[in-house]
């Protein structure tokens, strides 16, 4: 289960996990309670319906599972979790006007998947338009798509080593960005009065390119050493935050220790 994101219905979010094994999207029931009933406890109305979902022998109830997915405050909890066709049908035991919107929702995210899985460049286009729609300027635009290629194939790299998704990426994410920025990821989100936001997100051009050789950097240098546990990673990823940190002179221009 690798590729976790989080849609927007109507302005709300909805957390929601892809399984490339199964092809399928995995959405969080509490996520789609809330946006369908509008109610300020939706943990609450969802215990309430698993109840008399269970007590009809619904096979609705049978077929929730529960994945790990991010909460408020940045860490992954299990979470009940439907597929469209589960949620199809749980969406059914809910009285709400936006049902139907939903229901058009959830075929249309379907559809966008099944596109991109068969053209990942559908993927890259509508990122792209995206961006440009927030008002970001394209020569900053192709930098961060830059960006994800390069990030992805250091996750690619250290998942061969043995990294634990999550905690230990966040570990080594944060070592580099120390070792070249001289900051904390939270230290550096905190500089720009981020809090939820994507630090990349709210990076200049010149924080992408010296982030972006960081993690080049880190990805070939394990390439070539090989390191066997995460301690071993963290001096790998020092040294590749440092390459970037030797090639930024006026990196004080910018507000960085």
């Amino acid at each position: 289960m690798k590729d976790a994101k989080i849609s927007l219905f109507e302005g709300q979010k909805i957390r929601r996990h892809w399984d490339d094994e199964k092809e399928l999207w995995y959405f969080s029931v509490i996520d789609v309670i809330e946006v369908l009933v509008n109610s300020s406890v939706p943990k609450r109305y969802w215990s309430d319906l698993k109840i008399k979902l269970k007590n009809e022998g619904s096979e609705v109830y049978e077929k929730i599972v529960q994945l790990k997915l991010p909460a408020s405050d940045g860490k992954n909890y299990l979470t009940d979790v439907a597929d469209t066709e589960i949620l199809l049908r749980l969406i059914q035991s809910i009285p709400s006007p936006k049902a139907e919107p939903f229901k058009l929702w959830l075929a249309k995210v379907g559809y966008e998947r099944l596109e991109e899985t068969a053209d990942p460049e559908i993927a890259i286009n509508r990122a792209l338009k995206t961006y440009l729609k927030k008002g970001y300027s394209p020569d900053w635009v192709n930098q961060r798509l830059k960006s994800i290629e390069i990030r992805k194939a250091l996750t690619d790299e250290w998942e061969n080593c043995g990294v634990k998704e999550g905690k230990e990426f966040a570990i080594l994410t944060d070592e580099m960005v120390q070792a070249w920025a001289g900051l904390t990821t939270r230290e550096y989100k905190n500089l720009k009065g981020l809090k939820k936001e994507s630090l990349r997100d709210n990076m200049t051009n010149l924080e992408l390119v010296l982030n972006m050789l960081a993690e080049t950097a880190t990805t070939e240098i394990s390439h070539k050493q090989q390191p066997k546990n995460l301690e071993q990673n963290k001096k790998v990823v020092r040294e590749g935050g440092g390459v970037a940190r030797a090639n930024a002179p006026t990196i004080d221009k910018f507000g960085l220790k």
